[in-house]
Order: structure tokens, then C-alpha cells, then sequence
């Protein structure tokens, strides 16, 4: 499987693109790459990119264990989050509801899933209508 993210500063945007199998230990070190990363801030919205996925980790309880982190460290901050799941095909839309599901009754996370790169960008207001016209940009 293969991780990257990138954070558009300017933008307050961190944007990562998964392909292949997501494990979710691999996963938790992209993570804390991203929490160590100078451009990394408090409230940065999250555009994550599952086009490339081909299938997941099932461990529901190594999910569970990845958000629990993530919200401890990205609430600790009093700003909200924005993430916003790119699945363009049903196989990641699957995957998406999982994790959306994993968000719920989370006060300040505020998750969504997106059938098309233009919605997923217009809902985290930026003016692009494809993630590459995005990255070019920025």
C-alpha cells in the first residue's frame, strides 16, 4: 500500500491519496508523519483520496483504535475537522461508510463521503474542479 500526503498551507488543506491495500497500521504512521510535518495545523481540512484503493484491513478494532487517536489528537486543539472521503467507485464508497461510521458521535469531526473529485472540492470550498487542477495550483 502506498500513503502520501501533502499539505497546501496556503489553502488549509491536507490532502491524502491512498492506493492499493490500506492497512491500518500503516495507516497510524503516515498519521503521525502528517502530526509531525511543520506544515501541519490545528483545524486543517482533510481531503482523503480512496480512488486508487483496492481493498482494506477489516481489523474493526485496529479502526477503532486509529480514530480514537486521531480525534485525541486533532480535537485537543478546539478547532473542528473536516474530512471529506473521495470514493468514486462502490467497492471505496464501502470502505468510506465504514470510517464515516467510525466518526459518529464524534463532537467536532465532521465527515463526509464524495462521489466525484468536483463535489469533494466544492465542499471544502476550493474553486478547482479535479484534485491534479488542486495540486497544480497550490
Amino acid at each position: 500500500m502506498a500513503i502520501e500526503f501533502r499539505i497546501l498551507p496556503a489553502r488549509g488543506l491536507a490532502y491524502v491519496r491512498y492506493a492499493g491495500v490500506i492497512s491500518f497500521p500503516e495507516t497510524a504512521e503516515a498519521f503521525g508523519a502528517y502530526m509531525q510535518h511543520p506544515d501541519m495545523r490545528p483545524g486543517q481540512k482533510q481531503l482523503i483520496d480512496l480512488a486508487r484503493v483496492t481493498d482494506w484491513d477489516r481489523d474493526f478494532a485496529g479502526l477503532m483504535q486509529l480514530q480514537a487517536d486521531k480525534a485525541g489528537a486533532f480535537l485537543g486543539t478546539g478547532h473542528e475537522v473536516h474530512f471529506v472521503y473521495f470514493a468514486p467507485t462502490e467497492r471505496t464508497q464501502q470502505m468510506a461508510r465504514m470510517i464515516l461510521r467510525s466518526w459518529e458521535d464524534v463532537p467536532g469531526v465532521i465527515p463526509l463521503l464524495s462521489e466525484t473529485e468536483a463535489d469533494a472540492l466544492q465542499v471544502l470550498g476550493q474553486p478547482e474542479q479535479t484534485i491534479d487542477a488542486l495540486l497544480q495550483s497550490a
